[in-house]
This record gives C-alpha cells, sequence and structure tokens, in this order.
C-alpha cells in the first residue's frame, strides 16, 4: 500500500505564501502523475495543480499565475508553492498520486486557513 506523507499547511495571512510537501513511499516516477487537490468546507474535492510524468503541469483558472507544483527527485518529494494567498484558497488540501491503470493514492489532508 503506497502512503502519501504531506506536511506544511497553517494559517496565513491574506497575501502570504506557503509551501506543501508530498513525500511518498514509492519513487514519484514510479507514478504517472501526482496532483494537489483541495476540499472546502460544503465544497466537493477539486483539482488545483497536476503534474504529469511527462509534460507541462496543469492547474486550475482559480490558481493559475499564484502556484506552482514541483518535484525534488532527489527528496523524492512533490510540492505546492502557494503565493498571493487568499481567504479562498482556505481548504483541506490532499495530495494525490496516480498509476497508468488509474488507480489512485491519497494523503491524509493537510489544513491550509488563510485569514487575517
Amino acid at each position: 500500500q503506497v502512503q502519501l506523507v504531506e506536511s506544511g499547511g497553517g494559517l496565513v495571512q491574506p497575501g502570504g505564501s506557503l509551501r506543501l510537501s508530498c513525500a511518498p513511499s514509492r519513487s514519484i516516477f514510479s507514478f504517472n502523475s501526482m496532483a494537489w487537490y483541495r476540499q472546502a468546507p460544503g465544497n466537493e474535492r477539486e483539482l488545483v495543480a497536476r503534474a504529469l510524468r511527462w509534460g507541462s503541469p496543469n492547474y486550475a483558472d482559480s490558481v493559475k499565475g499564484r502556484f506552482a507544483i514541483s518535484r525534488d527527485n532527489a527528496k523524492n518529494t512533490v510540492y505546492l508553492q502557494m503565493n498571493s494567498l487568499k481567504s479562498e484558497d482556505t481548504a483541506v488540501y490532499y495530495c494525490n498520486a496516480q498509476e497508468v491503470d488509474s488507480t489512485e493514492y491519497w494523503g491524509q489532508g493537510t489544513q491550509v486557513t488563510v485569514s487575517s
């Protein structure tokens, strides 16, 4: 069973930055994609950013230009750098890893709260 360990959430003021980390128990290159999703209270879980094994990452329109997904191969970790945070970014953020056969794995979630 693959485990995804997330960290980096917290409380930040509007306009601030946070970096989320996701460390899988298996090589990040063994997955077809790795992604970040989020779920705010009363809302469905939504895709924030996805990094494919090959090709450019894609982002939700609401975070384009503010968030960036990246991989550190040496640390076997995927990051979500979040800048210019807004109150509407408040949510539980989940790391996701997907196999070629579409099998998915999820992290436990980390809370991000943007508030003054």
